[in-house]
């Protein structure tokens, strides 16, 4: 009763009835325009009406939004076009020989991948599709393969490009390259922490035997089918940490480099199929900008109530002490994490919450990319995660075995979650090194 007189009080009933659109099962866009839309009635705020539509047009009606489009369609290109089968072989036969190899090989092309779709839904589905069936061939315990795939999985959003990455630029106003690079150490840093955790289970003999290493004829052989294909990472960062091109374009030649790659290079791309591949494309994109010119019409009412500021005092009323505050954020964005998907939280608490960490002296770049961090582990943490639900569904295991196996990877990454909010410098260094910042 204390809370609801509380947000009586502030007039802030449009947390009540979001959190209750939520609990009812309607969908995030839509409980983001009805929430702040039956609040503005109930307050007889009609004339903030046509602001609510206003703010959801000029949320989907920005040239930074751009770039989502185009790595969304670079994505679809790349899986139509073989470009995933290259790259896990590829990978296979420089660490395919380990034991738990193949386990090494899906961290390792999933990093190479993420460098082109940006999406840990998309990554997850093509490696799973690929490798799980490959492990079983192999006698690779069900539950511990599907958590390889899930935990290599959220790597897509960390590693640059990132759609993650760019909603949080565009709604803090700050710098996608520098988000961009502040993104490359705490991934490979990241990926390299779930490697660790499978030797650690190889030394303990739950995997089988590897296979035999590949000739340097071999290796040979996979990388010049694969160079054409990685260097699309190459144009994507190259351009945009270059400062040669924005987002926008980069995102824009990297498709184009991509339908040039399955049409003309693997030639798994025939021309009949690109209707279908556009259309997909087309209608994923639109889903994720209609979520965030909502979040926008959204965060309009937010900001008329003036919710940021009263968080924000209030948080800095709590405590003063940036690690402490650190803490308090990121144990809030996991359990959010938990229920809600990383893309309208970024949109929702993110306008909320930085302004609040650069009060205490925490750097908006440094702020974003560990909130990114936080919430992809929500992909793959019940009850909401989207990667969670999609290796489980390829996999076939039950949900409770697959998340017991991937107890180790939430440790190791809660682990660097502490690491990348204390220390400052392994976000921001290359921001700085390279001068976007």
């Amino acid at each position: 009763m204390n809370i609801i007189a509380k947000i009586a009080a502030l007039k802030m009933f449009y947390l009540v009835y979001f959190l209750g659109l939520v609990l009812i099962g309607l969908p995030i866009v839509y409980v983001l325009l009805l929430a702040p839309g039956i609040d503005l009635a109930q307050n007889g705020q009609w004339a903030f009406f046509p602001l609510l539509l206003q703010r959801l047009w000029n949320g989907v009606d920005s040239f930074a939004l751009m770039a989502l489009p185009f790595f969304v369609l670079a994505g679809e290109l790349m899986s139509a076009g073989g470009v995933t089968v290259r790259i896990v072989t590829f990978a296979e036969t420089l660490i395919g020989h380990f034991r738990g190899g193949l386990g090494h090989v899906c961290v390792l092309a999933s990093v190479m991948l993420s460098g082109g779709s940006g999406s840990a839904v998309a990554d997850a589905s093509a490696l799973g599709g690929m490798l799980i069936p490959a492990m079983k061939k192999m006698k690779y315990p069900d539950g511990i393969s599907a958590a390889i795939i899930a935990s290599a999985g959220i790597l897509a959003p960390i590693i640059p490009p990132s759609g993650l990455m760019i909603m949080y630029a565009f709604v803090e106003n700050c710098s996608v390259a520098a988000m961009f690079a502040g993104g490359i150490i705490p991934g490979l840093m990241i990926a390299g922490g779930i490697m660790l955790v499978i030797s650690l289970r190889a030394r303990s003999g739950v995997f089988p035997d590897p296979k035999p290493r590949a000739s340097w004829k071999e290796r040979g052989q996979a990388a010049k089918k694969a160079i054409l294909p990685l260097g699309t990472p190459v144009i994507l960062m190259g351009g945009i940490l270059g400062g040669i091109m924005t987002a926008t374009e980069a995102a824009a030649i990297a498709a184009f480099y991509a339908l040039m790659l399955g049409v003309f290079y693997t030639r798994e791309i025939k021309p009949s199929q690109l209707p279908r591949i556009f259309a997909g494309s087309a209608i994923a994109s639109a889903k994720i900008l209609i979520l965030v010119g909502a979040a926008v019409a959204f965060a309009s009412v937010v900001s008329l109530r003036h919710t940021p500021q009263m968080l924000g005092s209030a948080l800095v009323a709590l405590t003063s002490d940036p690690h402490l505050l650190f803490l308090l954020v990121n144990v809030t964005l996991l359990l959010v994490g938990c229920i809600m998907d990383a893309g309208p939280t970024i949109l929702i608490l993110g306008p909320i919450l930085a302004p609040a960490m650069e009060a205490v002296g925490i750097d908006p770049i440094h702020f974003g990319v560990v909130m990114v961090i936080n919430l992809t582990i929500g992909l793959i943490t019940p009850p909401m995660g989207l990667v969670l639900f999609v290796t489980q569904g390829i996999s076939g295991v039950s949900l409770d075995k697959l998340v017991k196996e991937m107890l180790p990877f939430f440790f190791v990454l809660a682990v660097l979650l502490c690491v990348f909010s204390y220390f400052p410098e392994t976000v921001l260094f290359l921001p700085k090194a390279w001068g976007l910042m």
